[in-house]
């Protein structure tokens, strides 16, 4: 059995997600980490069981001395080119954290870096892969819903309106984000739609800028045209719609309810914010087909990892390609130009 060597770089906040998802795939091993505060290295190091020999403070480092097959890029899109093409020049395949590029160029020149030297090239969506999706691809696949009519999603949260300075945020560079809820947030619900309906034709974008204590947009709707179609984005995270009950008193964190509608010629797909999902028919019959859940986060992580895996051994496509992602940042980088604007995109050839 072939056993894949991660060298994870960026051991922050959501790195915990790819860690544990990784130790629990059984021909995967951790083999060495690199970040630029050795502190947080070392507690995750001693907790996934990799040697101090194997922690370094920078990629260059990691390439030229670890015994890896595989770099996990767990940093901020500003280092992602340079990461990207410095581990494929170095023959590693790769898995990367979204948003992939600031640039929908730079992105074309991360995925040509990797088909130039033979690796393959991934991006960590691990929306698509959290329960509730899995369970809305497989009704839209199976075709109950029949011809879809209009979709509309919605994101609801009530963050922004919090991140005062004086309260903890986990991610503090949210604040100075010039792009925030679209880009940081965006490309998972951008890949996700693609992921359940297709490509879209056309986009226009509204944005608002809500919260005195960032600089980017919070809240926004977008409307995406397909053939036969409509479907519409509706999130924020500076509403108090889906709000219940005290939030944490100085720290803020997230609370992401996702709501989703689909209606098809024959029946309505409907996911609750509760996570639970339904299939209403004609007469307003309602059937479950899950009940109340959380986002499964570490589950989702899990899934995409093992998925990385098996393509790598079988020589499958990855679902989240370098490649495909181009698309993804296509239809985020123009709601960015059609709020700008004011006028809407065609992706019509």
């Amino acid at each position: 059995m072939v056993v894949w060597r991660i060298g994870l770089v960026g051991t922050g906040f959501w790195s915990e997600k790819h860690l544990q998802a990784w130790s629990r795939i059984p021909n995967v091993e951790i083999a060495a980490l690199c970040n630029r505060s050795r502190d947080k290295m070392v507690e995750k190091a001693r907790h996934y069981g990799v040697p101090e020999e194997q922690l370094y403070g920078s990629l260059e480092e990691m390439l030229e001395k670890a015994d890896i097959d595989i770099v996990d890029i767990v940093t901020g899109p500003e280092t992602h080119p340079a990461f990207v093409e410095m581990a494929a020049r170095a023959g590693k395949h790769v898995l990367c954290q979204k948003p992939f590029a600031e640039s929908y160029e730079e992105a074309e020149r991360m995925v040509k870096a990797a088909a130039d030297a033979g690796v393959r090239l991934m991006v960590t969506e691990n929306w698509r892969w959290l329960s509730i999706f899995q369970t809305m691809k497989r009704v839209l696949d199976e075709g109950e819903l029949g011809r879809v009519l209009a979709a509309r999603y919605m994101h609801s949260d009530y963050f922004t309106m919090r991140m005062s300075q004086d309260m903890k945020l986990p991610q503090p560079f949210f604040r100075q984000m010039p792009r925030l809820l679209f880009y940081e947030m965006g490309v998972h619900w951008f890949d996700t739609w693609r992921f359940l309906l297709g490509e879209p034709k056309r986009l226009y974008a509204e944005f608002q800028y809500s919260s005195p204590h960032v600089i980017g947009e919070d809240a926004g709707l977008v409307t995406l045209g397909h053939d036969g179609f409509y479907g519409m984005l509706d999130m924020s995270w500076a509403t108090r719609r889906e709000l219940h009950g005290a939030l944490e008193p100085d720290i803020v964190l997230a609370h992401h309810i996702e709501q989703f509608v689909i209606d098809g010629e024959r029946a309505t797909l409907k996911l609750y914010g509760d996570g639970s999902i339904a299939i209403i028919d004609n007469n307003g019959g309602k059937r479950m087909l899950a009940g109340p859940t959380e986002l499964d986060h570490d589950e989702s992580h899990y899934r995409l990892s093992s998925h990385f895996v098996q393509c790598l051994e079988s020589g499958e496509p990855f679902q989240t390609s370098g490649d495909d992602n181009l698309r993804t940042l296509r239809l985020t980088f123009s709601a960015y130009e059609s709020a700008h604007t004011h006028q809407a995109i065609s992706f019509e050839s």
